[in-house]
């Protein structure tokens, strides 16, 4: 079962290879095989792209992705970057302060009015620019 799930992240070649010898995506990946190996409902994961580069972060965002279809399990992603949010959420939850903020899908976020949402989503120049394209997408 180990090898499978290792398999099944891509890692079967590491097998044998202490933490400090991996990278941080495979590190990443590793903690995601162990998620997997029991057959869960539920995956819980917390910050899955910290301290990875952008490139290894979209890896990691499709295996989450692919692995909850193929599994057919509930995934919980606690996180603060916004290209998964964007690129895989399907239920988006903003909790600010301990609080349920505002609730819905990632392409509602385009077009919320919640202040606090909006200023926390879109803090930068390019993702402004994003959402006015977005917007203008779903107008026409």
């Amino acid at each position: 079962r180990a090898m499978f799930c290792l398999d099944r992240v891509n890692l079967g070649e590491a097998k044998d290879k202490f933490p400090g010898e991996i990278s941080g995506g495979m590190q990443k990946r590793v903690a995601i095989a162990r998620a997997i190996a029991l057959n869960p409902q539920y995956l819980f994961c917390d910050e899955p792209n910290s301290g990875l580069d952008p490139k290894t972060s979209l890896v990691i965002d499709d295996l989450i992705h692919d692995i909850t279809q193929e599994y057919n399990m509930a995934t919980i992603i606690n996180t603060h970057d916004m290209n998964s949010v964007l690129g895989i959420g399907e239920k988006v939850i903003y909790i600010y302060e301990g609080h349920k903020e505002w609730e819905g899908t990632k392409d509602d976020i385009f077009t919320s009015t919640n202040e606090r949402l909006n200023n926390f989503i879109f803090a930068s120049d390019l993702l402004r620019k994003v959402k006015d394209v977005e917007v203008q997408g779903m107008e026409g």
